[in-house]
């Protein structure tokens, strides 16, 4: 079958298409022939060799999310199984693959009228804007900021912040065209990519909700309002710097709090359930994905490269 592995660390070309044996799934696994794969952030990160030193080699193959049909299942797994159109977590590898597998609790069955392509834009990418929320304790009437909102995270971000009555929900954006689209989705103020705003937007945040981190994360720390929250799930920008936390001391008697968020803390059971009810909700129109666009597995090198350019709006699928 066709999969894509990284075959050398860098830029988006050391990307390759090679052909691998089918997976055979493990006890307690199911095998899907693909029919989405999400291209996310942590994909890029691996593939630039940033993880290296977590045991990410060469020859990796990416991905971590897929859609599709179960074409079979290992020992122990219900025979039911085949045949079920289904979402998947393959862990952070297998999924830029014609078939993939995954550990049968990892993978939810997706409801009438959802497609692949929503499923993988959403699958990851809500149920860490959910828990970011849970985590930065986000309660009504409070201000929110999203920092990397064009992404799928952000985007989910954006819309559950506004219908959790945020007073007000606030996105970092690179063009007024992408601000109007998140404003769209529920955004109250748009800010460009160093914080700034125009003169009606709030002065401060009782949340931060922050994909991006990289050198400015230290400016959008002093946004917070007096004990405001930042949540960080993603480094897209790379690493803050070290001494970021100074900025956490220097603001004490405001009792400011910082903290990172992965989805891979949450009990899985309770993973699956926020996916699920965001499933129903998406296939019923009241969540919204955003798909920037659906390409041929092959054409991995594209997506990756529309990725680092910052062209991206939702996320870009791939499809065997």
């Amino acid at each position: 079958m066709k999969a894509v592995v990284i075959r050398t660390f860098g830029d988006p070309d050391g990307l390759e298409v090679v052909d691998v044996p089918v997976p055979v799934p493990a006890p307690g696994q199911v095998r899907i022939a693909t029919e989405a794969i999400g291209v996310g952030g942590v994909d890029a990160v691996i593939r630039r060799g940033t993880f290296a030193a977590y045991g990410f080699r060469e020859g990796h193959l990416l991905g971590s999310e897929v859609a599709g049909r179960v074409t079979a299942v290992g020992e122990g797994v219900d025979a039911s199984w085949i045949g079920r159109r289904v979402w998947a977590f393959t862990g952070l590898s297998g999924g830029y693959a014609e078939q993939a597998v995954a550990a049968v609790e990892d993978a939810l069955a997706l409801p009438d009228g959802l497609t692949g392509a929503d499923a993988v834009t959403l699958g990851g990418s809500g149920v860490v804007a959910a828990f970011a929320l849970d985590r930065a304790r986000f309660t009504l009437g409070e201000t929110v900021l999203v920092r990397g909102a064009a992404g799928s995270i952000g985007i989910t971000a954006v819309q559950l912040a506004a219908r959790g009555g945020a007073s007000a929900v606030a996105v970092t954006a690179s063009s007024v065209e992408r601000g109007a689209r998140l404003r769209d989705l529920g955004a109250t103020h748009v800010l460009d990519r160093s914080g700034v705003g125009g003169p009606d937007a709030p002065a401060g945040f009782d949340v931060v909700i922050d994909v991006v981190g990289g050198p400015r994360l230290p400016l959008f720390l002093n946004k917070l309002n007096s004990n405001g929250r930042y949540v960080a799930v993603g480094v897209v920008g790379g690493q803050p710097p070290a001494d970021f936390g100074m900025r956490l001391m220097d603001a004490f008697r405001r009792s400011l709090s910082f903290a990172t968020f992965s989805s891979d803390t949450v009990p899985g059971p309770d993973r699956q359930a926020v996916r699920s009810s965001q499933f129903a909700d998406a296939a019923h129109g009241s969540l919204r994905t955003v798909v920037h666009e659906v390409l041929p597995l092959d054409q991995a090198v594209l997506a990756h490269r529309a990725m680092d350019a910052g062209e991206v709006f939702g996320r870009v699928v791939l499809a065997p």
